[in-house]
């Protein structure tokens, strides 16, 4: 029998994709930018990359910013930069250069859309790119003495005016700036505004590419998600956050209390940062959700297939015994698995002996790409609590590879008398797994 060939990585890649493909079809994202990745001379690929989700059919609203822009025409006229709390001042003199800044930055973002190149994402394509006064801004007004004049902040936004481009496949591109219904118009924040625009449409994603390297643990690990609850002790904790990233992270924390499912945070300098986010199942950036990115829960009919997949290569192995799809189906009552966007990638089972107060782990699998994260920890602590609310009083196992890591979790060798008589019975001796016993305080 011939050897199979190596996966090719380019189509594993794409099998990986293909799920979210179908998933964010349709959905509604809201694609955040700073002016410093217009001026970038990758912001071709970026552009690229955005038209690439309008293909796929991913409904598009971009929120650029312009500080440097901005910044280079107050210079070039000789004025100076006011800040006051992270908020530029803009006063009447300055405003001239705002709104020329803002229009350097709108232009060619506007200009790179509608470009069409061979050999690119692009080649062949048509986006038609629309804006207006979709805005509508107040002043800041005075604060803690300060008059902030001409900077502004979201009123509302005209959701009306937006949804039917999009419905037509039109990419909404809305720039910085906000008016209001007397016809004065307000430098305003982009992230705000892409907060604001996000939380109107209930935008299925709020997406901010960032100019840092990203959020990291403690460990100087990559944070790879986090719920509302741990964004918000982040934000208000002692730890130093660079002013973007607070800015995002609270723009994160508002979106998700206010109708969006999920935001993401992406360091926009990592080559196809925004397609590695949104097509692979671990992301690259850092993603916040009001519901749970990855949760534990009891398996239920449709998660055997799933099971079945994460048990094979283990069975194939002879580290567990062999289950059909039928006796799964079964058992499924006893299981319980960790899904992770889709994916189960941890599972276990628990079988009760109510006569002899004793209960059975059996099956605790972790996916491989998920190992040494802590997850085969929380299956036990989480079957654990299913035995006590049975009133059982013991666990114990069957293993043939595993006995450092039950020990190390308090389980303590046993014989096989030590197990319920209707276990005893089907204790296979050729496997001869050895058996572990852990008393349930």
């Amino acid at each position: 029998m011939s050897k199979p060939a190596a996966p090719n990585p380019n189509i594993a890649w794409f099998r990986q994709a293909a799920p979210y493909i179908h998933a964010h079809r349709g959905r509604t994202f809201v694609v955040a930018f700073g002016g410093e990745a217009v001026a970038d001379a990758a912001f071709p690929d970026l552009v690229h990359d955005i038209a690439l989700l309008a293909s796929l059919g991913v409904r598009v609203v971009l929120v650029h910013g312009a500080r440097p822009q901005i910044e280079a025409r107050l210079k070039a006229a000789g004025q100076e930069l006011h800040y006051a709390n992270g908020l530029r001042i803009t006063d009447a003199a300055s405003m001239s250069s705002v709104i020329a800044g803002i229009a350097d930055a709108r232009a060619e973002v506007e200009a790179r859309l509608s470009m069409s190149i061979a050999d690119t994402p692009m080649s062949g394509m048509r986006l038609t790119v629309v804006g207006g006064n979709h805005v509508i801004a107040k002043p800041v007004g005075v604060r803690d003495g300060i008059d902030y004049q001409h900077t502004g902040e979201v009123r509302r936004v005209e959701t009306g005016a937006i949804r039917p481009h999009l419905d037509l496949g039109h990419l909404v591109l809305i720039s910085p700036r906000g008016y209001s219904p007397t016809g004065e118009m307000f430098n305003l924040s982009a992230a705000e505004v892409a907060t604001a625009v996000a939380c109107a449409l209930r935008a299925d994603k709020l997406i901010f590419l960032e100019e840092t390297a990203g959020l990291r643990d403690g460990r100087r690990r990559p944070l790879r998600q986090l719920g509302l609850a741990e964004a918000q002790a982040l934000l208000g904790g002692r730890r130093r956050l660079p002013d973007e990233t607070r800015q995002h992270l609270h723009g994160a924390i508002d979106a998700c209390l206010n109708g969006v499912r999920r935001a993401h945070l992406i360091d926009r300098r990592i080559d196809g940062a925004l397609l590695l986010e949104l097509y692979t199942r671990d992301g690259i950036g850092t993603l916040v959700s009001a519901g749970g990115y990855e949760h534990l829960r009891p398996a239920t009919i449709d998660d055997v297939g799933g099971i079945l997949s994460l048990i094979a290569p283990l069975e194939a192995e002879g580290v567990l015994v062999r289950r059909s799809r039928e006796q799964l189906e079964l058992e499924i009552g006893h299981f319980s698995v960790i899904e992770r966007d889709g994916l189960t990638i941890a599972c276990a089972a628990l079988y009760g002996f109510a006569d002899d107060n004793v209960g059975e782990l059996a099956c605790l699998v972790v996916h491989p790409d998920y190992r040494h994260q802590g997850h085969g920890d929380t299956l036990l602590a989480h079957v654990e609590e299913r035995a006590r609310e049975q009133r059982l009083e013991r666990l114990f196992v069957l293993t043939t590879r595993t006995a450092h890591w039950f020990r190390e979790r308090g389980f303590v060798p046993g014989q096989i008398n030590h197990l319920p008589v209707a276990r005893r019975a089907l204790y296979n001796y050729q496997r001869n797994s050895r058996i572990f016993l852990k008393t349930l305080t």
